[in-house]
């Protein structure tokens, strides 16, 4: 018995070297597998952020906002989305090769299956997504939603990927973007910028206090994003490799750096440090810190984290006074902070810590430009992809709910469903062709 457990071992063994496909390394799999799982983590605890910071009466829809990315991008970047970013194509887009994705598999994409390379390429498709959201909520109608965030996806998202990661021209021209300052956050930031500009501010903005109805959950949130940031950044690097604790430490660092030094501009501007403000802080360097994580020292992510503090913090301090009504500032959050941490990488790369390039203060004043030229390209075509995207939404379905509809709140109204119960009962919302009530037989009413 003992030796046909041996001989089923040692079976096993051999049968599990051989599924490693030629090229794949078993520790960098490892590595991907838990970064791949830690970004995915990522959408629901932005729910949670999100979700703490709007009236109760809208929680649930928030927080399903970034659930429902979770679906719809997720399926539309499998199907379509992967092969428009990394299939082979020109300059502006890749092709159709790895359509339903046609042959993604177990065989090496570096030091990993092809599959899991799609797969965590996807996290990133999906919580961008999902941040756009963030610039609509308390407003749009959720099958409008829909539509929207599974054509951005595709049609938004995937070509500026493919432009700065899968062969495009900005890669072509030396952007450094290492995980996403550009594709990433000013792509959701700007996307969200356009949101609000379009769908026009919610009923009550400027006319009621719209206060956070769960800063605990915000503060959760923020944590579960540092935590899955780990996996963003450092995932990024592809391999379980010096570049990787590079880009892992460097997220701990810059994020700290920023809250620091948004506590300090709280105290000296009110004497008091708020947790929606620290929260705030604890985003904005992760955001910052992202195009930047491989590229720049651990000194340069301090000081990166400290200066990327301001030009957001001064911004969200300004927003509010506008018209603009950019729900969750995710303009200020991560279209500013993105703008500052990819600029920012221009200044600090140091090709002693990266082996790939220079920033200005080394040596290669170009770099900035490169990077000034990589910040307009994703301005420009997600404002516009955007806007696009949301007015053909609108010729088939209405983009916003109606004044009633916002006044019961986006739960009851586009859900059925409410966040918290407070009695016996719930709102109860009759359909316009629900029949009427049934008058009691027999004695009064």
């Amino acid at each position: 018995m003992r030796a046909h457990k041996t001989l089923w071992m040692l079976t096993a063994i051999g049968l599990s070297g051989a599924a490693l496909a030629e090229g794949v390394d078993g520790a960098a799999t490892a590595w991907m597998l838990v970064s791949t799982a830690l970004v995915l983590l990522m959408t629901p605890a932005l729910a949670f952020f999100y979700g703490g910071l709007v009236r109760s009466k809208n929680a649930l829809n928030t927080m399903m906002m970034s659930f429902a990315a979770l679906g719809f991008v997720g399926v539309g970047w499998a199907l379509l989305g992967y092969s428009l970013a990394f299939g082979e194509g020109g300059p502006w887009l890749g092709g159709l090769g790895h359509a339903l994705l046609k042959g993604v598999g177990l065989e090496a994409k570096g030091e990993i299956p092809h599959l899991l390379f799609m797969a965590f390429q996807g996290t990133f498709a999906i919580i961008t997504a999902a941040l756009l959201t963030g610039g609509m909520v308390e407003r749009m109608r959720f099958p409008a939603l829909l539509l929207f965030l599974t054509l951005w996806g595709v049609l938004v998202y995937a070509p500026l990927a493919h432009w700065v990661w899968g062969g495009g021209f900005l890669g072509a021209l030396g952007a450094l973007d290492f995980a996403g300052g550009t594709v990433v956050h000013i792509n959701a930031g700007v996307a969200a910028l356009v949101g609000a500009l379009v769908l026009g501010a919610r009923k009550d903005y400027g006319r009621q206090a719209l206060l956070p109805h769960h800063v605990p959950f915000t503060l959760l949130g923020a944590a579960l994003l540092w935590f899955g940031w780990f996996g963003f950044n450092g995932g990024s690097a592809l391999a379980s490799g010096e570049l990787a604790a590079l880009a892992f430490v460097n997220t701990m660092l810059a994020p700290a750096a920023t809250l620091v030094a948004w506590a300090l501009l709280d105290l000296l501007r009110t004497g008091k440090v708020t947790a929606v403000g620290l929260a705030t802080a604890i985003v904005v360097g992760l955001v910052a810190i992202t195009p930047a994580a491989g590229f720049v020292s651990p000194l340069s992510a301090l000081v990166l984290g400290a200066v990327s503090a301001f030009p957001s913090y001064f911004f969200l301090l300004w927003r509010p006074k506008t018209k603009l009504d950019d729900s969750l500032d995710v303009f200020g959050a991560h279209g500013i902070a993105g703008i500052t941490g990819a600029l920012l990488t221009g200044l600090l790369a140091e090709k002693a810590w990266n082996g790939v390039a220079d920033g200005l203060l080394f040596g290669n004043a170009a770099q900035l430009g490169v990077q000034a030229l990589a910040v307009a390209a994703a301005v420009a075509y997600s404002a516009l992809g955007t806007f696009f995207l949301l007015k053909l939404v609108g010729l088939f379905t209405p983009l916003r709910a109606s004044p009633k509809e916002e006044g019961l709140g986006l739960d009851v109204t586009q859900h059925g469903e409410e966040a918290y119960v407070e009695g016996e009962g719930a709102v109860l919302v009759l359909s316009e062709a629900s029949p009427p009530a049934l008058k009691p037989v027999g004695g009064k009413a």
